[in-house]
């Protein structure tokens, strides 16, 4: 592995971790209100949230444009408060790759919360267990598995994440060139074809073992389901 695609291989890593850990706790906050929670417009949150998985990841990226712009809500806070700006930096890749991984992350996680069973936690909370000892020591650990499963497959679309990630931070070397943009602009380039190989067998190589350990993790989920 040549110096080069060892340094995108590691910028893609770090985008795809930094943006799963960062989406995670939003992820499970969402799951659970979806999965306990009765609410008006529950049908139309659900709705927002899958929202990246139906439009164009291009529309995702503008609006993601529109909204941390300089001129725009969020990024105005960014630099008159803060003086940072997520524009053309890694930081706005992986801001891109966890909205994208958002809907899948809810979705493995919500189901795993609803396969819990409500007898235990019912029963944990008759033997005098408050209500976060409850969630701490029989609903999160039984949910765990799906948890970490939606974790896994929100890594996996992360680093596979193009069209929202170039329409938003564009495709700076070094800076926001993950695997796909990389591919992308070798397929630019005459003769790049062996670079593309290369690039792309290492995609695939790790989009396979996350999807492989997402799998495994939702089947030991299943397991446990049918144990109670």
């Amino acid at each position: 592995m040549s110096d080069e695609l060892a340094a995108i291989v590691r910028l893609t890593l770090l985008i795809g971790g930094s943006a799963t850990l960062a989406t995670l706790p939003v992820a499970f906050g969402l799951a659970w209100l979806l999965a306990r929670g009765r609410f008006p417009g529950k049908v139309l949150l659900d709705g927002v949230i899958h929202l990246p998985l139906v439009v164009p990841p291009v529309v995702t990226g503008w609006l993601l444009l529109l909204a941390f712009a300089p001129a725009g809500p969020i990024g105005r806070v960014l630099e008159q408060w803060f003086g940072v700006t997520v524009l053309f930096r890694w930081t706005g890749a992986a801001i891109a790759a966890g909205v994208m991984a958002l809907p899948l992350m809810v979705r493995a996680i919500r189901l795993s919360i609803e396969a819990v069973d409500r007898r235990l936690e019912q029963a944990a909370r008759t033997l005098g267990a408050g209500a976060w000892r409850t969630f701490a020591t029989v609903t999160l650990p039984l949910a765990a598995p799906g948890v970490a499963a939606g974790a896994v497959l929100g890594f996996a679309r992360s680093i596979g994440e193009f069209g929202a990630t170039i329409t938003f931070v564009s495709n700076v070397p070094g800076e926001t060139q993950t695997l796909p943009l990389a591919i992308y602009a070798a397929l630019q380039r005459p003769g790049g074809e062996a670079e593309v190989w290369r690039l792309a067998g290492v995609s695939v190589a790790l989009s396979l073992v996350a999807l492989i350990l997402s799998e495994a993790l939702v089947r030991r989920a299943g397991r446990g389901v049918r144990v109670l």
